[in-house]
């Protein structure tokens, strides 16, 4: 069954004529959900006659191309379809384009068959080899084929906006909206259109962008309602998400972000958007930020495969750690930021929150181009020498405190090698400079180069622009960015010199003295640093907190933010805790934190696999739990699960 369940038509008006343009058809087909893309892939001759049995809309009907398969082999090849993609489904096979079909162009249609159970499939022959195999929509009337995308509702609030990735290499909003309380509507395009290959690594893979990172044809918000509202859309895409798209990924939407990337709270710090739901365990955990559309649409749902956020203080992994995920935060300065909106340029970093370690790699490749080294494909000599930093005992039988010990004993044996316990500030006593503790020397590093930077490369000309456009009048900004901006204006020029020399100093003691480097680039690291991330407590996003202010302080999470050096979460398994959401026992995330020496990124990522292989690591899945099943926010429609 085809209905309409929605004509996407923009109507511009001007003093001559009226002008139509198509931004796209939404349609359901045995009740599930699509959108017609508005931009065809090219064009067929069928016969007519051949697709009366088809019921269609507006001209449109399902069909599907098959370019490279022999008649026989079609049983085999729809099953397949039907297991490796989402967007396809039975009802898309009623017409098939085959390219080895015998009856000669614009003949009669081939018998009907089964090549499906309980679908009669006509066969047609498809005069055009250059269309990608998988579903589409037809236009009877001028025999253009038109991508399919499956529509699924953002339930957890993760996306500003859903996208749709233009053939000019520009974006437009996915016009599109299916039933959902209160959510955005998110189109992705059929799998089966895009073929791996060394040039495209990424081929087809399904991307969630920050909403920091400009994107050409969109507006960007960076979580403030007032910049969304005074600056145009973008002309370009940013290097690194352009490096993604040119590996053949595709950008699906772009993801909410706590106000100018500053850490925020859920209820208490989150003004002009509401911040994404946590999907994990009760679903009313707080998604750690900034990346929090990022790490809460990775964890809900299994239809996004990636999302690139970024970590000046903690962004990527705080949100990795709290819903299971693998994430990074690079090596400091080897990807482009450019027209990326800044927090502070001295300690930002892009980087990934995903599920899969393979994507991963791929994905690190694409952006840091050059600056990276893989070792997919290599046998690494894997470091001996493991420090671990703030470890449980080794007899506590804590929870969380087993998944850390059996990570470390699982880790040290992989590798051969011996763990010892890492004395942070006693390390420095004894081989780092005279003078202050780490803690007194790092107390306000973070806290001021952060705000005095983003004081002069973001707060500044917005309000410059905000009161040119608004008659003297200052924008609303959220609590945590007014206070800590506020912390700025406190601190000199001479106090921002101050902790740049600290934060130099400390990085010259780190890379020298704990964690430097080796010649030997199948080895890299001099060894690993590893400390406990997420213990599988509880953050529930209904609770008040205190006024927020400057993140003074120092700890394991500044090390690699000052070092340079990249800092990796593996997810480990979750723990079992009573929810006062729920008033259940729940599951919550526990993971690990890794460190290597500045510039051995593709090592982590290859000891992620690995470790994963070896059973040490877990692969998430998308729900809410980490080793999959429902989501308690997630929405069921007449007791049919739709995929949401």
């Amino acid at each position: 069954m085809v209905r309409l369940s929605g004509l996407s038509i923009i109507t511009i008006v001007t003093a001559v004529s009226a002008q139509f343009t198509s931004t796209g058809l939404s349609v359901t087909l045995q009740d599930v959900h699509y959108f017609i893309s508005p931009f065809s892939v090219g064009k067929v001759s069928v016969d007519h006659k051949a697709l009366n049995k088809v019921p269609g809309v507006y001209g449109f009907k399902p069909v599907s191309v098959v370019p490279d398969a022999k008649e026989s082999d079609l049983p085999k090849l729809l099953s397949s379809w039907t297991s490796i993609d989402d967007v396809f489904q039975p009802a898309f096979a009623r017409i098939i384009l085959l390219g080895s079909a015998k009856h000669p162009h614009g003949g009669p249609p081939g018998q009907n068959k089964k090549h499906l159970p309980g679908v009669e499939s006509t066969i047609l022959k498809l005069n055009n080899n250059k269309i990608p195999q998988g579903p589409y929509f037809l236009e009877v009337e001028t025999g253009s084929l038109y991508p399919v995308h499956r529509l699924y509702p953002d339930f957890t609030g993760s996306f500003l906006e859903g996208l749709l990735q233009k053939p000019d290499g520009t974006f437009q909003t996915l016009s599109a909206q299916i039933p959902g309380s209160a959510s955005l509507t998110i189109g992705v395009p059929s799998r089966l259109y895009y073929t791996k290959t060394p040039a495209k690594p990424l081929a087809g893979v399904r991307l969630g962008v920050k909403d920091i990172y400009r994107l050409a044809g969109v507006k960007g918000s960076n979580g403030n309602r007032a910049w969304y509202n005074l600056y145009p859309a973008s002309n370009v895409t940013g290097t690194a998400v352009q490096r993604l798209i040119d590996a053949g990924a595709i950008v699906v939407g772009l993801q909410k972000t706590s106000q100018f990337a500053n850490g925020e709270s859920a209820t208490s710090d989150w003004v002009d958007y509401h911040e994404p739901f946590n999907p994990r365990g009760d679903g009313y955990q707080d998604t750690s930020s900034s990346s929090s559309g990022a790490g809460a649409s990775m964890a809900a749902y299994e239809w996004l495969d990636i999302a690139i956020g970024s970590d000046t203080g903690g962004s990527i992994r705080g949100p990795a750690g709290v819903q299971g995920l693998f994430g990074n935060r690079p090596s400091h300065g080897l990807v482009s930021l450019d027209n990326v909106m800044p927090l502070s340029p001295t300690l930002d970093t892009p980087g990934f929150l995903i599920r899969d370690p393979y994507i991963w790699d791929a994905a690190n490749a694409a952006i840091y181009g050059k600056n990276y080294k893989s070792l997919v494909s290599a046998k690494p000599k894997y470091p001996k020498k493991v420090l671990a930093l703030g470890f449980p005992a080794a007899n506590s039988q804590a929870p969380s405190a087993v998944f850390f010990n059996n990570f470390l004993t699982g880790l040290t044996k992989f590798i051969g090698g011996t763990a010892t316990t890492l004395d942070l500030e006693g390390e420095w006593r004894v081989t780092g400079p005279s003078g202050p503790t780490l803690s007194q020397l790092l107390n306000q590093t973070y806290a001021t180069i952060i705000t005095k930077e983003q004081i002069d490369l973001v707060r500044t000309p917005f309000y410059r622009d905000y009161a040119a456009a608004h008659d003297g009048r200052t924008p609303f900004v959220n609590p945590v960015p007014l206070s800590r901006w506020a912390y700025g204006d406190s601190r000199s020029a001479a106090d921002l010199e101050a902790e740049y020399k600290a934060k130099a100093t400390f990085m010259k003691w780190w890379n020298e003295k704990i964690l430097p480097g080796v010649s030997d680039k199948n080895q890299c690291s001099s060894g690993f640093v590893v400390y406990p991330g997420s213990s599988g407590g509880q953050n529930p996003r209904n609770r008040y907190r205190t006024l927020p202010g400057a993140p003074l302080g120092f700890g394991t999470s500044r090390i690699s933010v000052f070092a340079e050096v990249p800092d990796s979460v593996f997810p480990l398994g979750e723990v079992s805790g009573f929810s006062a959401i729920s008033n259940h026992n729940e599951k919550f995330p526990v993971a690990v934190n890794i460190m290597a020496a500045k510039g051995c990124d593709g090592l982590l990522v290859k000891l992620a696999q690995d470790l994963v292989k070896a059973g040490v690591v877990i692969v998430p899945k998308a729900g809410g739990s980490v080793e999959g099943g429902e989501i308690l926010m997630k929405r069921r429609f007449e007791g049919v699960d739709m995929g949401y």
